[in-house]
């Protein structure tokens, strides 16, 4: 491990002197990247320069309590000793996790996709449910969400609903989410109060930014049109809505939230330009899903992940068997703690890649 390390931190400090010379700054693509990694090797070199640290002085106390003949300096070297050795038994631990490989696009932004599924009106509705309950963690998290597109439900909710989510390593979090959340209760629109079982299928998508995907203007088709609400009728009179076709791979994408055409126009291409990426990172998913058998970053978006029984108050996501009893404050954005069990079921599976080579 410590081998390991050594080579992580003369990687940091090769990047730190690259960062500060005038070719590299002078190339922002190359900057940007440099910049990243840096930033990503920090946790892990600070930890193992700790350790280091630690390593020399448990050295010297065991010098001391080699050398010394006065019982009084043996017993306060045996007592460093203990603490310096638990110490380091928990920051061993802490360095393991953090070398566990991390999802290269954990640190951007992310594109929230949320469809109404199977169930009618009903499911329109759970999606402007989970659109709630994703606004609302968003803002235990200090995170900013802007509406890029939405379809609304006849009878409330929506049957789509497209947002970015910007702010700190908001893709680590939320990726977890991607996938088919089925509810369980009685619709608004049922009279005679029968349980009736709706889906909603989310996408979280890592946001690319320009470095990440080049979209040549020629490759792209832009056609405007004014805003509409619900029922189709026209919210301003202006063409100010942006749909956006990529003529090479045939994606759609469409910004109608804004009143300023070129605002729209600049969410499209965002929304557009990460559609794009996704097909490549598409490839990463597919590898590590058929590595691991809990899939909790799985890209697959036909699979069902979570099921919200509202009888019995019960959330149970089903890739790692766990059931919760706290629906109405889940559904209020606390699901901070099931993010948690997913992401210490992911941790488990690479760990165990890792030992088993």
């Amino acid at each position: 491990m410590l081998d390991k390390l050594e080579a992580l931190h003369n990687r940091w400090k090769e990047i730190e002197q690259q960062l500060n010379e005038p070719d590299v700054m002078s190339d922002m693509k190359r900057y940007v990247k440099l910049n990243r990694d840096y930033k990503d090797l920090q946790p892990v070199v600070e930890k193992y320069l700790r350790f280091v640290k630690l390593e020399s002085d448990l050295t010297s106390a065991k010098e001391v309590l080699y050398n010394e003949k006065d019982e009084e300096f043996r017993a306060l070297a045996k007592e460093e000793i203990q603490n310096l050795t638990e110490e380091m038994d928990l920051l061993e631990e802490e360095i393991k996790i953090l070398l566990i490989p991390s999802d290269p696009q954990d640190t951007k932004n992310a594109i929230l996709e949320i469809r109404a599924g199977t169930g009618g009106d009903e499911a329109s509705i759970f999606a402007g449910d989970l659109f709630r309950m994703y606004t609302k963690y968003c803002e235990t998290k200090r995170w900013k969400i802007e509406l890029v597109d939405y379809t609304e439900g006849t009878v409330g909710g929506y049957k789509e609903i497209i947002a970015n989510v910007t702010g700190e390593k908001v893709y680590r979090e939320l990726k977890y989410e991607s996938g088919v959340h089925r509810v369980q209760r009685v619709p608004q629109t049922e009279t005679q109060g029968r349980v009736h079982t709706s889906a909603a299928t989310v996408a979280v998508l890592p946001e690319a930014d320009e470095f990440d995907v080049e979209i040549k203007p020629e490759d792209i088709r832009k056609d405007t049109y004014c805003s509409s609400g619900p029922g189709g009728q026209s919210v301003n009179t202006t063409y100010s809505a942006v749909r956006l076709v990529h003529i090479p791979t045939g994606i759609v994408v469409q910004c109608q939230d804004q009143k300023s055409q070129i605002r729209n126009y600049e969410k499209a291409l965002s929304v557009l330009r990460s559609r794009i990426y996704e097909q490549e990172y598409q490839k990463y998913l597919d590898e590590i899903t058929s590595k691991r058998r809990t899939m909790v970053s799985t890209g697959d978006r036909s699979a069902k992940i979570r099921t919200y029984n509202y009888s019995q108050g019960r959330i149970t996501d089903h890739r790692i068997g766990l059931s919760v009893y706290n629906l109405p404050s889940f559904m209020d954005g606390d699901i901070q703690d099931m993010i948690d069990a997913l992401q210490l079921a992911e941790n488990a599976e690479k760990m165990k890649e890792a030992v088993n080579g």
